[in-house]
């Protein structure tokens, strides 16, 4: 590639990336200003620090290529190779820690049940700590997610309900546990009977309010786990394309330095 045009290409990536990097950080600074709740605050920051990091190494890039600064180029590139890496160290553990656990099937259910032994020892700690979890409940309490599950389903019969597809967190979240054998009286409405639930704790700490329901159960955990798991798949597919896109412009740059070096000496 010459040296002309490995340095116009790689100035017009960075460009392009640097354009982008303008509206992430404005969400992030628009965010920390409006966030009401723990969720919305929870995001802001990692949206600015990514929005500052892409405008400054794309910067660096269109600086070095463009105006042939051969130090910036070497920075560029030194950064690239670490987030290549980063990248590729990063898929492999979001494969290793989500290759684990799965839904129970129930006999004459439409839905599954979740147990949180089943999923990686890691995830567990995660999700499972007091303070993140506190994060990860108020997250889901003010998506509403189970006002919207017992709006959905309040005229279904015991019958119907048992068929329903519920979600992983539905079914973690929002309803008791197949053991505890309740009394349906809708959605989020059971009789609890008199015993005490040894095999199953998270059967006394069901409560018919929307606000509590089984947020605080272990079933409601490996719910969320299960979710984080299908959505941790899906961006391992986008994080692959990132990097190979990642590996195109660090190719890019690689040429550019080096026909940098070459047009020096």
């Amino acid at each position: 590639m010459s040296f002309r045009l490995s340095n116009n290409l790689l100035g017009i990536l960075n460009f392009v990336t640097f354009l982008l990097s303008i509206p992430i950080l404005v969400a992030g600074i628009w965010l920390s200003r409006k966030a009401i709740t723990e969720c919305e605050r929870f995001l802001d920051k990692p949206i600015i620090i990514v929005g500052v990091f892409l405008m400054v190494i794309s910067l660096a890039g269109f600086v070095g290529a463009c105006c042939h600064v051969k130090w910036f180029l070497w920075l560029y590139l030194v950064v690239m190779l670490i987030l290549i890496v980063l990248g590729i160290a990063g898929t492999i553990f979001a494969f290793v820690v989500t290759n684990k656990g799965a839904g129970r099937v129930l006999s004459g259910k439409g839905y599954k049940e979740y147990r949180l032994g089943d999923y990686s020892n890691w995830l567990q700690k995660r999700v499972g700590d007091e303070n993140n979890w506190f994060k990860i409940k108020s997250c889901l309490v003010d998506s509403k997610v189970c006002t919207e599950f017992h709006n959905q389903h309040i005229n279904e019969s015991v019958t119907g309900f048992y068929k329903v597809l519920l979600s992983s967190i539905q079914s973690g979240c929002c309803k008791p546990s197949n053991d505890c054998q309740f009394t349906f009286l809708g959605p989020t409405n059971w009789t609890k009977g008199n015993g005490v639930f040894i095999n199953n704790t998270d059967c006394n700490t069901w409560s018919n309010d929307l606000g509590t329901l089984c947020f605080n159960c272990q079933a409601c955990k490996a719910g969320f786990i299960d979710n984080l798991k299908s959505s941790w798949k899906k961006v391992m597919v986008v994080n692959i394309i990132f990097l190979v896109c990642l590996i195109i412009v660090y190719s890019v740059g690689c040429c550019a330095f080096s026909n940098s070096r070459k047009s020096k000496s």
